[in-house]
Formats: structure tokens, sequence, C-alpha cells
């Protein structure tokens, strides 16, 4: 099924988003902060973590599991770190609000080292790590949750795909960030393609007896990038989330002493203000410098522009702020059944 030409106008999306959780009993500040949230990830491209979340979240919501009404606990504090306890709190607030007291302990410190314990999804890491780089600092970003990933040499799910996020600050450009998974795809991914009704590359995932899968609606274990690199690196972001914060996700289902069902998850942010290093003009000026420089190398055969991480999906943004966002039928069909549910209108042209 190909992607649908209708593209939605993003403040009207972003309005239909908020209405849709301030229903589900979100106050309108909070309902406010998701949907900047999820749309954002639509304009810069990202669809796999923007709202086709929705039913998703509605879902959970539905079931319990995301509090709309959470008490957030700061459990231990210093002047550089912060461990909190989110209260299954939908993971883009809470992460939002965690990642400005970070960015403030940097302010103050130099450094801001935060972990958060107990939120449910937090959707597309780059927006805490770019909430960083706005303010002249580097930020980093990372989640884990229970098992969706073989990892290497496995045929079965045994630590997450935990995406992580760094951001650096730019003069001339926008900032470089980088935002992925550890997997080859993220699973929000291989969501998208189900939404289109198409199959995914071969070697993405596996299905759930641990065979090879280009079925979307039949791929629940992901692969990790690069074999064990990928892998190495998702098993140690568990150790600086989960096991750092006394809330390990992935041991107790490997132990057998809970089952592998989506729960809650675990995230370490970070902002480190680079004045205390070294001068912030000089420094972005450099980092401008490194754009230019690899954006002017001889390119590859059949490669019109060389890249930088960050600037397809800067350009994304630009475009469809102007042009609105195109979403798949599957996704479209989705929301349409929500605002039903709702009793709420959809954007005028879905």
């Amino acid at each position: 099924m190909p992607e649908s030409d209708i593209r939605i106008n993003p403040d009207e999306l972003k309005a239909f988003t908020k209405e849709v959780f301030v229903k589900l009993g979100v106050s309108p500040d909070d309902a406010e902060i998701e949907s900047e949230h999820l749309v954002w990830a639509n304009l810069r491209g990202v669809d796999s973590h923007g709202v086709l979340r929705i039913p998703y979240y509605v879902d959970q919501i539905e079931q319990g599991i995301i509090n709309t009404d959470p008490k957030i606990s700061v459990k231990n504090e210093t002047p550089a770190t912060i461990l909190v306890d989110g209260d299954m709190a939908l993971g883009p607030v809470v992460t939002t609000k965690i990642m400005t007291k970070v960015i403030e302990k940097a302010k103050n410190i130099g450094v801001g080292w935060g972990i958060l314990s107990n939120t449910t999804h937090q959707g597309c890491m780059g927006y805490y790590s770019m909430m960083a780089a706005e303010t002249n600092m580097a930020g980093i970003a990372v989640v884990c949750s229970p098992p969706n990933m073989a990892p290497y040499g496995a045929k079965a799910a045994g630590t997450h795909n935990a995406p992580i996020s760094i951001a650096v600050p730019a003069e001339k450009h926008p900032p470089l960030v980088v935002d992925m998974a550890t997997s080859v795809a993220a699973g929000g991914k291989v969501k998208l393609a189900a939404d289109k009704g198409i199959s995914i590359p071969l070697g993405w995932a596996l299905d759930q007896d641990g065979n090879p899968s280009t079925d979307p609606n039949s791929a629940p274990i992901l692969l990790p990038f690069g074999g064990p690199k990928g892998s190495g690196l998702a098993i140690m972001f568990e150790c600086l989330t989960g096991i750092m914060a006394g809330n390990p996700l992935q041991s107790p289902v490997l132990m057998g002493e809970r089952g592998p069902e989506h729960g809650p998850q675990n995230g370490f942010l970070a902002a480190i203000d680079i004045a205390t290093f070294t001068d912030v003009h000089g420094y972005k000026k450099n980092v401008d410098d490194l754009i230019d420089g690899i954006k002017g190398l001889p390119k590859a055969d059949g490669v019109d522009e060389i890249f930088v991480p960050g600037e397809p999906e800067g350009k994304m943004y630009v475009d469809r702020s102007e042009n609105g966002i195109p979403l798949p039928d599957g996704t479209i069909s989705k929301l349409k059944d929500v605002a039903e549910k709702l009793s709420i209108p959809v954007p005028s042209n879905m």
C-alpha cells in the first residue's frame, strides 16, 4: 500500500494529538509536551516515532500501564546527578522535564547526568539531546527496555535495541545529531512498514521462532547492527540505565523471573557544558569546519551529496513544516479510529 498523498497540517496534527491525551485524562500542560514531541518526530521524518504511536499509547493508558497522573519522584540527587522514578508517566513528558533539570545542573557545575527509571515509551531520543545542543551544550540520551533484540549469536530476544542520541551545536550549521537504535532498524520502522503494508528487508528481524522474517506483522525479535558491535553497546547501555538505577529490565526476563511482556523503560540523560572545557564560539566554529570538510570530500560513485548526522532530518523538517506531514494510509485509518472512539474531530484533510 503506497504512502498517502495527503499532507496533514502540522499545527492541526499537534492540536489533534493534544486533544487525544487530554480526553484520556492527561493534564493540558503534559498533553502539550506529548503532542509537541510526537509531531516533532514526524516533521523530521522519523515517522516511526511520531503520531503512529498514538493508538499504542491509547491502549497503554486504557490498560492502566501508562499513568496519566504520575507522582514523579526524585530518589537521589547531587549537584551533578539526579535519579528519578517516573511512576510510569508518558515517556516524553517526564524525560523532557528531567532533561531540563540535567541541563540546569550542567550550567551550574559543568556536567549533568540523570537516570530515569520506571517510565514508558520515550519516543524520539534526538529530541532530548538537541535540548542540550540548543543551549550550547553537548547532549546524550539513551533508553533501555525489556528484551526485544537478539544478542549476537542468539536467535531469541535477550537485550533491548537501546537507542542512543548525541547532539552538539554548530555556528552556521544546525546541530550535529546522531539518533539511532542499536538494532539494524528501530522497532518503530517495523511498525511503520506494517502501516504501509510493505515487507521489511531480510536481516532486520526474526519471527517468534527465531527465523529470519520479512513480514512486519511477524517480526518481534530485532537484530543488532554490526553484529557484536550493536549487541555489545546494547548490553552496556542496560548496565548504565536499569542496573545502575537498581531496576534491571532484562536479567529478570533472562533468568525466568518475569515474562517478556512490554514493561517500563529506563534511561540516562547527560548534558555537558562546552564552556567548561573550551571557548563555545571556537567550538561551534570547529564543528562548522568539520561539517564543511566532510561535505567537501570527493563523492563515491552514485552519491549526489554527502550528508552529516541530522542533516537529512533537518531538510525534512523544513519541507514538512511548509508543505505538511504525509502519513501512511494505515496510520490515518488508525488515527480515525481513535478520533471516533474519543469523539474528537480529525485534522481537516485527514
